[in-house]
């Protein structure tokens, strides 16, 4: 499948597109002009486009739309509500408009019920406004909400559903495959799900 990856240059991002390069996909990733693209899987196609201000074509000829990006922890309020607000619902509605089958949303556990006392609480709304749009489109959506992120790799061991720590850890590499998943199978379709690495 041709799948279009927002946030193709993160963390996750990375290690997402090479695991649908290894599965056979083609991935595109989206970019920015100053992206570091030196990372990417050598031969996979770019697009260049900007969260903050696409263009209304930028999903078109796309089966599946992943959204892996985020504004990072160093950003300010406004910069969260641009990516992870915004940007996300920006590329839903294209998506929407242009014929995109699926799409799958890396989105964060609290996600659904934001504690506004949480020292994650304007990311957490962010992520709550996108994760709702997508849930109201006419779009098959798959939404992953992992604990906290880490940089290891995929450990094939993890945990879904509501028994996941809140306080415990995600791989990123766990998070790449999940992802992958929920673009290729049918039984990650209207599916919300937490999710923790485990042991």
């Amino acid at each position: 499948m041709k799948i279009l990856v927002a946030g193709a240059t993160g963390n996750t991002g990375l290690r997402l597109v090479s695991e649908l390069c290894e599965r056979g996909h083609e991935p595109i990733a989206l970019v920015r002009s100053s992206s570091d693209t030196e990372n990417l899987p050598k031969g996979v196609t770019q697009r260049e486009g900007d969260l903050t201000d696409l263009e209304d074509d930028v999903t078109k000829g796309y089966e599946v739309v992943i959204f892996a990006a985020g504004s990072g922890g160093d950003t300010g309020p406004e910069m969260t509500d641009k990516v992870d607000r915004d940007g996300a619902i920006s590329l839903i509605d294209i998506a929407e408009r242009t014929g995109v089958r699926r799409f799958v949303m890396l989105s964060s556990v609290g996600a659904d019920d934001p504690d506004p006392d949480s020292e994650l609480a304007h990311y957490l709304e962010a992520k709550h406004a996108a994760d709702e749009r997508l849930k109201s489109s006419s779009l098959e959506y798959a939404i992953l909400r992992p604990v906290a992120l880490t940089d290891d790799g995929p450990t094939g061991s993890v945990r879904l559903g509501d028994d996941v720590d809140p306080k415990g850890k995600a791989a990123r590499g766990d998070v790449a495959v999940l992802l992958a998943d929920a673009a290729e199978q049918d039984e990650w379709v209207g599916a919300i799900r937490l999710m923790e690495t485990v042991g």
